[in-house]
């Protein structure tokens, strides 16, 4: 899944290239690029589908050259993860009506590939046989607030358990209750499944969406034609697939695992994973001095100086036309600045 916009990122991540579709270490690679390269090696390129929003299909043609037209899979609407992964599914059980299917943001970072390999495919193993649908939980190192957690219930096979609850980001206290409980794990949202398992599921809890598709595969009865997407897409609820359909389903498990994951999804959470000074600043890119400073994140264009003095837990970015100083302690507050820049300035700086 590689369509959002990525506001929380801005100013780097903008509407007309977010955050998937840049390189955030320096390393020549986009997140989509790395995620591509992560699954390649477990499953063939050719299984491999990127959806995305029809305006970003001329920058994942630019950075995957190699994938074919047919594997993008372009969302003329943005309607959250629910449609999406409809969508996906649907168009995969015309190719292949007993396929497995992993589902996976494109903005994640792994730091330890070989677990998660051994994870995906231990959960492939697992959906193949059973009519379940498999979530994948990050052992939790620390009381985080800006991921969703899961309450694991009773042992649904070794190593996988049956899901009591979700929930989405708890405040700091109940965050320090779930780790200590030891019942807890993070939410990856990286899912798995068989085909069939996702479209029962669809047809009994979202069938306003599954209906829809429904309609296409009488028609075509293959991969379906962009002209009935650009039609019947839209008019699919705007809904994530974790709250419209994995909290209500009962064949819900998950997988416990660990191996270096982070979801790229804010400035705090790349601000964590990121190496420090020895006074817990963080310099992308750029280059930092520092005066009785600590705790920030700073992001200029290469080979730029940054000289700050008395800042203590700030996100300093500076993109283009745009220069964001924001308490990283108050970065929710992000979006609010991106709709005040619209509203003030027109579409100029977003």
């Amino acid at each position: 899944m590689a369509g959002g916009i990525g506001s929380r990122f801005w100013p780097i991540s903008t509407t007309e290239r977010p955050k998937q579709f840049l390189d955030f270490f320096g390393t020549g690679k986009s997140l989509l690029q790395i995620t591509y390269e992560r699954f390649s090696g477990i499953i063939p390129k050719e299984n491999i589908f990127v959806l995305t929003n029809e305006s970003y299909a001329s920058i994942v043609h630019e950075q995957l050259p190699h994938l074919k037209k047919s594997r993008i899979l372009l969302e003329p609407q943005r309607r959250n993860t629910a449609p999406c992964i409809a969508w996906a599914s649907y168009h995969i059980k015309a190719i292949n009506p007993q396929a497995n299917i992993i589902v996976t943001p494109c903005d994640h970072l792994i730091t330890n590939e070989p677990e998660f390999k051994s994870a995906i495919l231990e959960g492939l193993e697992f959906v193949k046989n059973e009519p379940m649908m498999l979530t994948l939980g990050i052992e939790p190192n620390r009381p985080e607030t800006g991921y969703g957690y899961i309450q694991i219930d009773d042992p649904e096979h070794t190593g996988i358990n049956k899901v009591k609850t979700f929930t989405e980001k708890p405040n700091i206290d109940l965050a320090k209750i779930f780790v200590d409980s030891g019942e807890f794990l993070w939410n990856s949202g990286i899912f798995l499944w068989n085909v069939n398992t996702i479209i029962d599921a669809l047809n009994e809890y979202l069938p306003e969406i599954s209906t829809r598709f429904d309609l296409g595969m009488l028609y075509f009865n293959t991969p379906m034609e962009q002209d009935f997407i650009d039609k019947y897409f839209p008019a699919c609820p705007n809904i994530s697939i974790d709250f419209g359909l994995m909290e209500k389903a009962s064949n819900v498990c998950v997988l416990a695992a660990n191996f270096g994951w982070a979801d790229l999804g804010t400035w705090g959470s790349l601000y964590d994973i990121s190496p420090k000074d020895e006074h817990q600043n963080v310099a992308l890119k750029c280059k930092l001095l520092s005066y009785e400073s600590g705790d920030n994140i700073i992001s200029l264009s290469p080979n730029q100086l940054a000289v700050i003095q008395g800042l203590e837990d700030y996100i300093v970015v500076q993109e283009n036309n745009v220069l964001m100083i924001c308490k990283k302690s108050e970065e929710q507050r992000i979006r609010q600045f991106v709709t005040d820049a619209k509203v003030e300035f027109g579409d100029e700086f977003i």
